[in-house]
C-alpha cells in the first residue's frame, strides 16, 4: 500500500490536530482521509474483552457505519478490532491510528483488517515512519491515544480495567473537551470497573444503541410545524438567523450543506450561528452539525 502524508493544516477532518504536538506535524497513513468534518466517533475498550463487550462494541460500530458516521480506533486485539469490523460490515469507513510506525502493521494478524479498511475508502495512520525513535514501545501505544480522541468528536469507551489504555484515551478525551461515553457493566468483572468508575465521575452512561443514535440524530420531526416558526420568529432577529433556523428546521443539519444552500460565506454563518447558539435557539453536535434547541 502507498504511504501518504498530511498536516493538520491540509485537512478540514484533521483541523482538531492543531493544538496536538505531532512528531513530525504530519501523519503518515494509508487510504483516504474524508474530504470534510464528518462526525466521528472513537470507540476504545479491552484488549481482552468479554463477549458482552464484543456485543456492544459491533452493535454500535454497525449502527454508526450504517448512518454515515466514521468510527475510529486503534486497530488493536479486542474491542478496536471489533469495532473496526462492525463499521465497515454496517457500510461505514473507519479510521485505525497506529502505535507503530506506518509501515509495521501490530498486530500483524490485523494487516487483513488494515486491508479492508483502505479498501473501503477508510485510512489507517501513525506520526511515526521506520527509523523514528518510538522510545518505550508501551508509551508509543499510549501516546497514540491523544490522536484517537483528538479526531473523534465523541469517545465511547466498551470495555475498560481500573488501569487500562482506553482509561487514557478517556483522560485526553475530557482535557480536550470531547463527550465522553462509558458503557456500564457488571459491577463484580474487572473490564467493567473502568466504564463504571468513568460514569461515576460524570462520562455519560451508554445504556443502549438506539439512545446513542438519538444523541447523535435528535429529531425535531415530532414538534409541529407551528411550533418551529413560532421558536424561528421568537429567536430570530435578521434575516441570516431567520434562514439558517427554517433550514434546521428541515431537518438539514449540516453547516457546510447550510452555507451552501443560502450562499452564505463562512465568516457570517459562525457568527450567525454562535450568536444563535447563545440564545439557546440552536445546539451544536459537533463537527458543524447543528439543530434547533
Amino acid at each position: 500500500m502507498k504511504i501518504n502524508e498530511i498536516r493538520p493544516q491540509d485537512s478540514k477532518y484533521l483541523q482538531g490536530l492543531d493544538s496536538i504536538a505531532l512528531k513530525h506535524n504530519l501523519l503518515y497513513y494509508y487510504g483516504e482521509w474524508p474530504e470534510k468534518r464528518i462526525k466521528t466517533v472513537a470507540i476504545v475498550g479491552a484488549r481482552k474483552n468479554t463477549k458482552y463487550g464484543e456485543e456492544i462494541a459491533y452493535k454500535l460500530a454497525h449502527a454508526l457505519g450504517e448512518r454515515g458516521i466514521i468510527v475510529i480506533s486503534g486497530l488493536a486485539y479486542g474491542i478496536d478490532s471489533i469495532a473496526a469490523k462492525g463499521c465497515l460490515d454496517g457500510g461505514g469507513k473507519t479510521i485505525a491510528i497506529l502505535g507503530t510506525e506506518i509501515e509495521r502493521i501490530y498486530p500483524t494478524e490485523h494487516i487483513a483488517l488494515a486491508e479492508k479498511i483502505v479498501n473501503a475508502g477508510g485510512a489507517v495512520a501513525s506520526e511515526y515512519r521506520l527509523g523514528d525513535d518510538l522510545g518505550n514501545h508501551r508509551a508509543s501505544f499510549l501516546f497514540r491515544n491523544r490522536i484517537i480522541s483528538a479526531l473523534a468528536d465523541i469517545v465511547v469507551v466498551v470495555e475498560a480495567r481500573e488501569k487500562s489504555g482506553s482509561l487514557n484515551t478517556a483522560s485526553h478525551a475530557i482535557a480536550q473537551g470531547k463527550d465522553l461515553f462509558a458503557v456500564p457493566g457488571d459491577i463484580n468483572r474487572q473490564t467493567s470497573q473502568g466504564c463504571n468508575r468513568l460514569i461515576m465521575s460524570g462520562a455519560n452512561p451508554l445504556l443502549s444503541v438506539d439512545d446513542f443514535i438519538k444523541y447523535l440524530f435528535p429529531s425535531n420531526k415530532t414538534r409541529s410545524k407551528k411550533a418551529k416558526e413560532d421558536q424561528i420568529s421568537l429567536f430570530a432577529s435578521n434575516n441570516e438567523e431567520r434562514a439558517i433556523m427554517k433550514l434546521l428546521a428541515e431537518d438539514i443539519r449540516d453547516g457546510d450543506i447550510i452555507m451552501e444552500k443560502l450562499g452564505m460565506d463562512a465568516m457570517v454563518f459562525n457568527q450567525t450561528i454562535t450568536m444563535l447558539e447563545i440564545k439557546g435557539a440552536v445546539r451544536s453536535l459537533g463537527a458543524n452539525y447543528w439543530t434547533l434547541a
